[in-house]
C-alpha cells in the first residue's frame, strides 16, 4: 500500500479526492493537512466519511509519503513547496494552475508533466511530478484533441460551456450562493477565462471565443464547441473513435448525451452533428472527477503502472 498525503483537503476537490483515496485498493490515506482545521475529524467537514474514516485534519505533514496531492487555492502551491521538502522518491501531483504552461513547468527540481492522458500518456507514465489539467480545460480539449492532431482546426473555434456550483469552490461569493444559482443561469470572464492558456498550448495555438456560464446545478460540465469542418460527419466519427480507441475514459456516443450520464464519474462522453460546414462537439465531463480529482487519481495509476480505472470504476447517478 503506498501513503497518501493531501494538502488542503477542505474544499470540494480535496473532499472528492480523500474519497477516492479511502476506497483506492493501493493506496493508504496517512495526512490530510489543514492549517484551519487541525485535530477536526475529516467527518465534520466531509459528512460523508462518518464510518468510513477516523482521521483527523493536522497541520503537520509527513515528507516520506509516497504520493502528494496538492488542492490549495491557485498560485498557493509554489509557496507551500517552497516552505515544506517531500523526500526525491514522492510523487507530486498539483491540482492547481500553478504549473500547468511550459514556461512553469521547471520548478525546482521537479519537471512538471500536464497530466491530459488522452493528450501524452507516454509522458504521465515516466512522470515525478504531475500538473493536473483545468475542469474546463479537460473538457475542451477533449472536445478538440482529434481535431488538433491532425492539423483540421483551420479557423476559430466556438465555445460555450456551463459549470456547476461547485466549479467556484467552498467559499461564498456572491454569485455562489443558493438564492443566486437557483433557477439561474449567468456567464463570467467571458473569452478571457484562465483556463485558455493551457487550451492554447495543447491545440497548438487555435483563436478560440470561449464563453463560460454558471449552471444551476451542483457538479458538472457540459460543453459546445464547434468550428468549420470540410470533411462528412462520418469521417468526424471514425476520426474521434480511433482517437479515442485506447482511452478507457472517453467515448464517443452516437446518440445525444446529457450530463448526468458523467456526474459521479470519470468519464468523458463526446457527441458530433454536422450543420452545413460546422462541426458540433458537445462534451460533458463531472468538474469533481474527470475535471480535478478522478483524473489526478487517473495519472497516479498511469505513473504507477497499475490498470488506469483502479479505484475509479464509479457510477454514475443517472436519474
Amino acid at each position: 500500500m503506498k501513503k497518501v498525503g493531501i494538502i488542503g483537503g477542505s474544499g470540494y476537490t480535496g473532499g472528492e479526492l480523500i474519497r477516492l483515496v479511502v476506497n483506492h485498493p493501493a493506496l493508504v490515506l496517512d495526512f490530510v493537512y489543514s492549517t484551519s482545521r487541525p485535530g477536526t475529524p475529516l467527518y465534520d467537514t466531509h459528512v460523508d466519511l462518518l464510518g468510513r474514516s477516523e482521521l483527523s485534519f493536522t497541520d503537520n505533514i509527513n515528507s516520506e509519503v509516497d504520493i502528494v496531492f496538492l488542492c490549495v487555492g491557485h498560485g498557493k502551491s509554489v509557496g507551500f513547496l517552497e516552505e515544506h521538502k517531500f523526500s526525491s522518491q514522492t510523487i507530486i501531483i498539483d491540482l492547481s494552475n500553478d504549473f500547468r504552461l511550459k514556461k512553469d513547468a521547471q520548478f525546482q527540481d521537479y519537471d512538471f508533466v500536464y497530466g491530459l492522458p488522452e493528450y501524452q500518456k507516454n509522458k504521465i507514465q515516466g512522470a515525478k511530478a504531475i500538473a493536473n489539467p483545468g475542469c474546463f480545460a479537460t473538457a475542451i480539449q477533449l472536445a478538440l484533441l482529434p481535431l488538433a492532431k491532425e492539423g483540421l482546426i483551420k479557423e476559430a473555434i466556438h465555445v460555450n460551456a456551463t459549470t456547476g456550483s461547485t466549479g467556484a469552490g467552498v467559499g461564498l461569493s456572491s454569485t455562489g450562493h443558493f438564492s443566486w444559482r437557483n433557477n439561474n443561469v449567468s456567464w463570467y470572464k467571458p473569452f478571457e477565462h484562465q483556463h485558455l492558456r493551457e487550451i492554447r498550448e495543447t491545440l497548438q495555438d487555435p483563436k478560440i471565443f470561449f464563453l463560460p456560464q454558471r449552471g444551476n446545478f451542483t457538479r458538472g460540465i457540459f460543453a459546445s464547441c464547434y468550428t468549420p469542418f470540410e470533411e462528412s460527419i462520418k469521417q468526424a466519427e471514425n476520426l474521434y473513435k480511433d482517437y479515442y480507441n485506447s482511452h478507457i475514459f472517453t467515448h464517443v456516443s452516437a446518440k445525444e448525451i446529457a450530463l448526468k450520464q458523467v456526474v459521479n464519474t470519470n468519464n468523458c462522453v463526446l457527441h458530433l452533428h454536422k450543420y452545413e460546414d460546422q462541426l458540433l462537439v458537445t462534451s460533458a465531463i463531472d468538474n469533481l472527477l474527470k475535471g480535478a480529482s478522478g483524473q489526478a487519481i487517473q495519472n497516479l495509476n498511469l505513473i504507477m503502472g497499475w490498470e488506469e480505472d483502479l479505484g475509479l470504476q464509479l457510477k454514475a447517478s443517472i436519474y
